[in-house]
């Protein structure tokens, strides 16, 4: 092997610092040794290149974006000597401001020593390179035009160092003036208001990835009942539409049907999903398909008890064209329940929540399961029974209000209004008008593909408004963006959102990181066709992302400590 050929120090290395160098190697190396340095190697490094009779220049900053101007100060500065060499400020001594740097020390490195004109780049752990000018010593010491009449004491005691040692500053010509610092700062500003709010979510303590992660992990074990219709929605597949001959309406070629369990039913998969113990109560018919259904269910682990009934499963059906929805028809007959069947629901509900369960769900889906009367009944029933009691509506016969002392409420904002009858009020006011009307504790208003709103009931305050005419002192609100990159299918979401946040609720967590990690699992949903259930892995997926929008880096035993996996530098 030639004593130049690079593979003596490895791929872009450099060489130990006890290395001992030919008289050809200290005539060529630096063709070919080139990389990021420790200490020790630049200390060798040094010493051959005095030996040598070769100038070492020297640039020092941040580079936290490298940009055209650092593009032309480098190539600038290497014109001065032989070799240049680049350090940057270290991480941990970097005061740039929150948030910085945007990227961390090792990627900053690597990009300049990706340079074909940096033949070193150095770490600096100090806040200045004083220290690292005292003992390398450099020939030249280059900084940018705006340093030349700069009275910064940093930079003084720098260029005093240098010329102490007999060495140079020159400034860069600064004919091209950029700075990292502006283009990070005009980035920011021009963030939207979504990405603006998800990067000051991530900063919430209770949003740190290591308590989402115990939250979710304390989840597994948790008693959750659930109290509601179950209900089969089929998607049809089809080929594209057509208009017909005889008349103008759409024609439809059914290519592939696909069935998916809803209503309460699926609130008791996400619940096995995410490793608790759900107990259904719903109403199943003595059928075949009941059977099979509450065969299904208990494959899964789920215990079911059923108030038996006639007729069918509830089955919603929706005709598909690719991923776009054309047509929905509901095969509904609404339940009528006589006084005895409602005490035999109640009976059973009760009776399955003894002798005490985590979390109690009542999931209304508006088929007549519930009367009004019932509803507060099983409030009432479950209330001593119950950690946490939750509940949902959906469909126009479905009584929001007549859900009393519920710890979470996670209505659509639709849905919230039509039942307070407030239409053109703000939402903090319907919101505080449902809290309470309903003396419940907590609600999660879903605002569609504008995410969702936390309120929480600060009980003890003042009623009257203020002076603005503000809930502000009555309702503490949080507003969590939609996660999702892309909706392919609103079906289930808030399903998976009153599962995940109720089941969040019992590790006692506060109600933030129960509607985050809420979110993260109605964005799971959301982006996949049909009702399916949401696991932990998933959700953790959603988080780390989501944390990760800011540009990071960390090793996957760091942030396997910190409770949610490895993941790589994302951006």
């Amino acid at each position: 092997m030639s004593v130049t050929d690079p593979s003596r120090f490895g791929h872009f290395a450099t060489p130990p610092a006890d290395t001992a160098f030919s008289h050809e190697e200290k005539r060529v190396w630096p063709s070919f040794v080139r990389g990021i340095v420790s200490r020790e190697q630049l200390t060798t490094l040094r010493a051959m290149l005095r030996e040598a009779g070769l100038r070492l220049v020297q640039c020092h900053g941040c580079f936290d974006i490298v940009h055209p101007g650092h593009i032309r100060h480098l190539r600038q500065a290497k014109s001065l000597g032989d070799v240049l060499l680049v350090s940057i400020t270290g991480d941990d001594t970097m005061k740039k401001g929150t948030g910085r740097p945007l990227i961390p020390q090792e990627l900053r490195a690597d990009n300049l020593a990706a340079l074909d004109f940096v033949d070193f780049v150095f770490i600096e752990p100090g806040p200045t390179a004083t220290d690292l000018l005292d003992w390398v010593q450099p020939d030249v010491y280059v900084k940018g035009k705006e340093y030349e009449f700069n009275n910064d004491p940093r930079f003084q005691i720098e260029r005093s160092t240098v010329e102490r040692h007999g060495g140079r500053v020159v400034f860069s010509s600064g004919d091209v003036v950029f700075s990292s610092s502006a283009l990070i700062a005009a980035m920011e500003q021009s963030v939207d208001p979504f990405h603006a709010r998800l990067a000051q979510l991530t900063q919430t303590p209770e949003l740190e990835l290591g308590a989402l992660g115990e939250a979710l992990g304390q989840i597994r074990g948790k008693r959750l009942l659930v109290v509601g219709e179950s209900i089969v929605d089929t998607y049809t597949m089809c080929d594209r539409p057509d208009v017909a001959g005889e008349s103008p309406v759409m024609t439809l070629r059914p290519l592939e049907q696909r069935r998916y369990d809803g209503g309460a039913a699926i609130i008791a998969r996400h619940a096995a999903a995410l490793g608790a113990h759900p107990v259904l109560v719903t109403a199943i018919p003595e059928s075949a398909e009941g059977r099979s259904l509450a065969a299904r269910l208990s494959a899964e682990g789920i215990e079911v008890r059923s108030l038996p009934l006639g007729g069918r499963l509830p089955e919603k059906q929706r005709f598909l064209v690719g991923t776009q929805k054309v047509v929905k028809i509901d095969q509904v007959e609404p339940y009528v329940l006589d006084a005895a069947q409602q005490r035999a629901l109640a009976a059973i509900a009760a009776d399955a929540a003894r002798p005490a369960c985590d979390v109690a769900i009542i999931a209304d889906f508006g088929l007549g399961l519930f009367t009004p009367t019932l509803t507060t009944e099983l409030c009432e029933l479950l209330r001593p029974l119950a950690r946490v009691m939750s509940g949902d509506v959906s469909g126009r016969r479905s009584n929001l209000l007549a859900m009393r002392g519920m710890d979470l409420l996670c209505p659509s904002e639709n849905e919230l209004r039509d039942a307070t009858r407030q239409l053109s009020e703000g939402l903090p006011a319907a919101t505080w008008t449902l809290l309470e009307a309903t003396r419940s504790r907590n609600a999660i208003v879903t605002l569609g593909g504008d995410g969702l709103i936390a309120f929480d009931h600060l009980t003890g305050t003042n009623d009257a408004k203020t002076e603005d005419g503000s809930f502000s002192r009555r309702l503490r609100s949080e507003h969590v963006p939609a996660l999702a990159p892309v909706a392919l299918d609103a079906l289930g979401c808030g399903d998976a959102l009153l599962t995940t946040a109720s089941l969040a609720l019992t590790t006692g967590c506060g109600l933030l990181p129960a509607a985050f990690l809420g979110a993260c699992a109605a964005s799971v949903q959301v982006q996949r066709l049909g009702n399916l259930p949401v696991s932990t892995s998933e959700i953790r997926k959603v988080a780390t992302r989501v944390h990760g929008a800011h540009l990071t880096f960390a090793t996957p035993e760091a942030l396997e400590a910190r409770g949610l996996g490895s993941r790589r530098a994302v951006g």
